[in-house]
């Protein structure tokens, strides 16, 4: 581990639960291959000590920003002196930049971290049916970024019939040429199934999808970072589905985290 000094900038990332977290080892190591004195360190916070945790970060003058993960992405939105127009309109926060003056200015980086993964995996989302569990922060981001990316159709998968409508009422005015649905036939093949919920992380969760959407073989991709393998990327894959780990998605918005937080 690198020395920290007295002139470490300081990093971090919010979650609970914590112990899943990939972030501090990703972002260290840019850090370290570009040769800043910084340190990106894990803070587990519960939602109710959320505004004190970033009362208490503002003041923290060595502190440069934060990560917002699983449950904080939304109600960061709220916390923010500041936010980007792509935080605005998926609803959430997921970095959180600390100004000098101790404001703290928030954005959403998410959806383009899951789709630029896509193509890295040779599944451009352009043009394909895609469909998508959850309605949350991570979601949202998601969602946003898949309907600017050019997805032909957009299924909305969600338990909460509320938030689904509220996502699609946001996803239809920003886009308003936007196919959109709440309902996965099987019949009605999608190309590209993502889920974007946090159901995965423990070992007797549901799956976010009917099993029966794997029987086409689309492609299947994963937000969880832990556990690399989840019973939906498991069971895709025994289907004979590609699939995507929740990894790429993470590395290929770490520099954006990066750049808005000042540490690159």
């Amino acid at each position: 581990m690198r020395e920290i000094t007295g002139t470490t900038r300081i990093y971090g990332i919010l979650a609970d639960p914590i112990y899943h977290v990939k972030t501090p080892q990703v972002m260290n190591a840019l850090l370290a291959r570009a040769g800043i004195d910084g340190v990106l360190v894990p803070f587990h916070v519960a939602p109710e000590g959320l505004a004190a945790a970033v009362e208490g970060l503002r003041r923290m003058q060595n502190f440069g920003g934060f990560i917002a993960t699983v449950p904080h992405k939304i109600p960061m939105l709220a916390l923010c002196d500041e936010v980007t127009p792509e935080a605005r309109g998926v609803g959430a926060v997921n970095c959180v930049r600390r100004d000098p003056d101790g404001r703290m200015i928030g954005t959403m980086l998410d959806g383009i971290g899951l789709v630029e993964a896509l193509k890295a995996s040779g599944e451009d989302p352009r043009g394909r049916r895609v469909c998508l569990a959850g309605a949350g922060g991570a979601a949202s981001a998601i969602a946003f970024a898949l309907a600017g990316a050019g997805v032909a159709h957009l299924t909305i998968l969600n338990r909460t019939a509320a938030r689904t409508q509220a996502l699609l009422g946001r996803l239809r005015a920003a886009h308003p040429g936007l196919s959109l649905g709440t309902e996965a036939d099987p019949a009605a093949r999608h190309d590209i199934l993502i889920n974007g919920t946090s159901l995965g992380m423990r070992a007797k969760d549901p799956l976010p999808f009917d099993p029966a959407l794997l029987t086409s073989r689309p492609f299947v991709a994963e937000a969880i970072m832990e556990p690399e393998m989840t019973p939906l990327l498991v069971a895709a894959e025994a289907a004979g589905c590609r699939i995507q780990r929740g990894r790429p998605m993470l590395e290929c918005q770490i520099a954006l985290m990066a750049r808005h937080m000042g540490a690159l």
